[in-house]
């Protein structure tokens, strides 16, 4: 039977003893199988796996037609990020806490995982969003983020001094301790931290959920997913400013400043096992009562 994917990526996190343990049994059972694999070098440092295949991610997001995360969501985060650059397929096994975007559980992953390379699976494209900071028109930083872009104050509770328009359009100004930007995906982090919406993955959409307002009328927006958001900062705020993107990578911003969030030309494409449920995986992670009968 001809394999509907031939090279398959194993991305982990390092030194975490769960994923070592994960990535070692997926290794054997692929290669068992006949596929070819490829390993992520950053995990490769420690693992126990004879004669691999080691690439950094950009290779490995060349090299696959499917890769394969080992970790929680916070790691899955950071290699989407970059594998959202190439046309490859991504399965995420949790080794976090909530696995919002980590399917199997690594205590029952073969069954599952057969099913998904025989094609019994469903795929789903989640798009990313891209934050540029330009100074004096000039663009001076930039990076991708999966869940949100967040303005925010170097320090904690500093209120910073804001406008924001949609595509061009004056919506407000506002004086809070910043701005979180969501995608469909982050609406279950961040900004649900922060009273914002939740997002079904198949919306076109983007949230706006301010952080601790200096006023009792400001509530989150959600507004078409092709917008383009600028933030122009105050020249009045202090000089310690920033941009994250996914909590993960820094921007800094300066008093004046230019912030263009807007969607990203690339998507992750994730991989789901066929009785993949959206509302049961909100069902299970945060709680919410089952049906009564």
């Amino acid at each position: 039977m001809t394999q509907l994917y031939k090279t398959i990526g194993l991305i982990g996190k390092p030194n975490h003893e769960g994923a070592k343990a994960t990535i070692e049994a997926l290794h054997e059972y692929l290669r068992l199988n006949h596929y070819h694999v490829v390993v992520e070098h950053s995990v490769a440092q420690s693992v126990d796996i004879k004669n691999m295949s080691v690439h950094p991610l950009t290779e490995i997001g060349e090299l696959a037609d499917l890769a394969i995360v080992v970790g929680g969501d916070g790691y899955m985060l950071g290699a989407a990020r970059v594998l959202s650059c190439y046309n490859i397929g991504v399965i995420g096994v949790n080794r976090g806490n909530l696995g919002f975007l980590t399917d199997l559980a690594p205590d029952n992953i073969i069954e599952p995982l057969e099913a998904i390379l025989k094609g019994e699976s469903r795929s789903e494209q989640r798009f990313i969003i891209e934050a540029e900071v330009y100074r004096h028109g000039k663009l001076k930083s930039s990076n991708s983020a999966v869940n949100e872009a967040v303005l925010h104050a170097g320090k904690v509770a500093n209120m910073i001094e804001f406008e924001v328009y949609i595509d061009n359009s004056f919506m407000f100004s506002q004086r809070s301790d910043g701005l979180i930007i969501s995608t469909p995906t982050g609406s279950t982090a961040y900004s649900m931290s922060a009273g914002g919406p939740i997002l079904t993955p198949n919306l076109n959409a983007l949230s706006l959920v301010p952080m601790f307002p200096h006023t009792l009328t400001s509530r989150p927006i959600v507004v078409d997913g092709n917008s383009e958001i600028k933030l122009v900062l105050a020249n009045e705020n202090y000089e310690n400013l920033q941009v994250s993107c996914d909590g993960h990578v820094i921007l800094a911003v300066m008093p004046g400043d230019e912030v263009i969030i807007k969607k990203s030309e690339n998507c992750l494409r994730l991989i789901h096992p066929l009785d993949h449920n959206y509302f049961n995986v909100l069902r299970n992670k945060l709680s919410w009562g089952h049906k009564l009968y």
